[in-house]
């Protein structure tokens, strides 16, 4: 292995993606607007009740399914305690960090 091939790539653009991404996306449909999740592939507009497809499934990577990558990693049977764990340690840093 080369240690051109161990390089990391630069991901600090990501963090501040996911760190930014929003709770709730907005729709907008038959001139109005409603809320989903994020992640929802599709939705269901409530005044029409027209399916909407929300993402792509191009050749493009989209952020989401960077966050799709980790749920499934999560789906891990010991993933959700580790996530946990790191969680509170987190919080206590910001806790912390806030003094």
């Amino acid at each position: 292995m080369t240690e051109e091939s161990r390089k990391k790539p630069n991901i600090s653009w990501l963090i501040e993606e996911i760190k930014s991404f929003p709770l709730k996306r907005g729709v907008e449909h038959c001139g109005e607007t409603f809320y989903v999740s994020p992640f929802d592939i599709y939705a269901r507009c409530p005044h029409c009740m027209s399916s909407i497809k929300l993402r792509s499934f191009s050749a493009e990577t989209e952020i989401e399914d960077i966050f799709d990558a980790v749920f499934e990693w999560m789906n891990q049977p010991e993933a959700l305690l580790l996530v946990k764990e790191r969680q509170k340690v987190l919080k206590e840093d910001e806790d912390t960090e806030q003094l």
